[in-house]
């Protein structure tokens, strides 16, 4: 990542085709980066965006309602300027 700071938006949600409608809504809706999807368990996925703070808020709430209306949100956040620690545990290549 270079030195600019920038936000972290989280989706989460209960399967796959909740989350891809989510990172499809997120990706149109505003000029954000789609950096990794993380599987838990038991059909918990999450994925990860940035950009700048407005952006990723955008993204975050136009893929929240994409969630509702295919599967199941489970939650969703924005971090404004995430510690340097978090950014390099989300996407360590950047």
């Amino acid at each position: 990542m270079s030195g600019k700071q920038e936000a972290l938006g989280m989706i989460e949600t209960w399967g796959i085709p909740a989350l891809i409608a989510a990172s499809d809504a997120a990706a149109k809706a505003a000029d954000v980066h789609v950096v990794t999807l993380e599987k838990a368990d038991a059909g918990i996925v999450t994925i990860y965006l940035t950009g700048d703070v407005a952006s990723v808020r955008a993204a975050v709430d136009a893929g929240q309602e994409a969630a509702r209306q295919v599967g199941k949100l489970l939650s969703s956040h924005v971090i404004a300027r995430p510690d340097a620690q978090v950014r390099d545990r989300i996407y360590p290549n950047a």
